[in-house]
């Protein structure tokens, strides 16, 4: 089992010097990697270059740069090319879909920041003084730096990245160890239906108020946003200390919106898994739901469109966004692999709109969105946690027939 742990880091002045000089020396590598392809296939007959092909050239690259790019680890400008590689992967792979494709773009010094060493020991060492009480990471051309860690790392560290956030430097390693000891068995079973009002509704009747950190935060990112829209927009090396004052107070007010997103998500996650061994929740398609209403042509009128509730629907998208339900099924399905719990996704389709006394599904049966009364034996309850009770009987039949190794039926 692979496990992800991120620690802050305390370096000195010399050595954030130096971070800040393999972040920008890497970016250079990147940009370059990405100038070569591109003049590759517009110049030499639409020639693609490979991953290979570059990471071949890199010692030449070190020998003729060995002020910028000599002093670094090999394999952590392989993994930078790698990380090139996989951008183009995934820009084919859109290409082919017919999804947009978004070609691979020149990243900017202060917009590259995170560098990756694939394994410990190859130019980087975890907790590298062992005898010391401090923790340290040690990085080739920038020495041993101290880290806060604040709870043990279990397992073979495999690699190992560090990355800046602001004015803030983390290390992030991933470490190998043997499945753990699952939690004792509750003998539970739950099933939760996320939304907006309440961020989740689960089949006891239990409610999880939606935090709403974005809204919360809305009056101080609208006031800061519209001081940073103030100044002209000219390079970073060019701005004045006014601008950069501004520009850092935007990202830190975003900084701690997300954390506390981070944070309500692993505790609801959290209590889940600890309460139940079974957890089934909808397989909800996200990035479909955010995206905006298609224009309406307005046939008698050229050129003119009819209301299309675009502007609804940008608050719910809003909305979606600031409830953070990816993250949150990402964090509960990690959870739960760790505790020995189970977690399935089933179909959402009518599971607000069928009754789970006699299964009668119709769109009347909803008639607010609170409220829920079956039109036909006259079922009434929370709309959330009907739907939390559908989802938690289809996500029943469905754990039956992979236990059986037949298809579910369709909810």
């Amino acid at each position: 089992m692979i496990r992800a742990y991120k620690f802050l880091m305390r370096p000195t002045v010399g050595q954030q010097v130096a971070l800040g000089e393999m972040l920008r020396d890497h970016c250079s590598l990147y940009n370059g990697a990405l100038q070569e392809r591109r003049d590759a296939y517009r110049h030499v007959s639409k020639t693609s270059v490979k991953y290979g092909q570059q990471s071949a050239q890199l010692k030449d690259i070190r020998t003729f740069d060995p002020e910028r790019q000599g002093r670094w680890s090999f394999s952590s400008q392989q993994a930078t090319l790698r990380r090139l590689d996989k951008a183009f992967a995934a820009f084919f792979r859109r290409v082919k879909s017919g999804d947009t494709p978004g070609y691979p773009r020149f990243r900017g010094v202060y917009w590259f920041d995170t560098v990756d060493f694939p394994r410990d020991g190859d130019g980087c060492r975890w907790d590298s003084t062992p005898h010391d009480p401090v923790t340290r990471v040690r990085f080739q051309g920038v020495g041993h730096v101290k880290v806060n860690q604040h709870r043990q790392v279990i397992g073979r560290v495999k690699t190992v990245s560090v990355k800046r956030e602001r004015r803030k430097w983390f290390v992030l390693l991933t470490a190998e160890h043997d499945q753990p000891e699952p939690l004792p068995a509750t003998g539970s079973v739950v099933g939760i239906d996320l939304g907006i009002v309440n961020f989740l509704a689960d089949s006891d009747g239990g409610f999880v108020p939606s935090p709403r950190h974005g809204r919360k935060a809305g009056a101080k990112l609208e006031a800061a946003q519209q001081a940073l829209s103030r100044f002209p927009r000219v390079r970073r090396d060019m701005r004045s200390n006014n601008h950069q004052r501004a520009v850092e107070k935007v990202a830190a007010l975003h900084g701690k919106v997300r954390r506390q997103r981070l944070d309500h998500a692993h505790k609801t996650a959290l209590g889940l898994v600890r309460g139940h061994d079974f957890i089934a929740h909808e397989d909800l398609k996200i990035r479909n739901m955010g995206e905006s209403p298609a224009p309406k042509p307005d046939p008698r009128t050229p050129g003119g469109f009819l209301p299309n509730g675009a502007s609804a629907k940008a608050g719910l998208n809003h909305s979606i966004n600031d409830a953070g339900w990816g993250v949150f099924l990402a964090i509960l399905n990690a959870k739960a692999e760790s505790a020995g719990r189970e977690v399935i996704a089933v179909d959402p389709r009518n599971t607000s709109r069928r009754c789970p006394a006699c299964g009668h599904t119709a769109k009347e049966n909803r008639p607010t969105q609170e409220k829920f009364h079956c039109v036909a034996c006259g079922h009434t309850g929370h709309a959330d946690t009907v739907g939390a009770l559908n989802v938690l009987r289809a996500g029943l039949v469905r754990r039956e027939a992979n236990r059986h190794g037949e298809k579910p039926p369709h909810s």
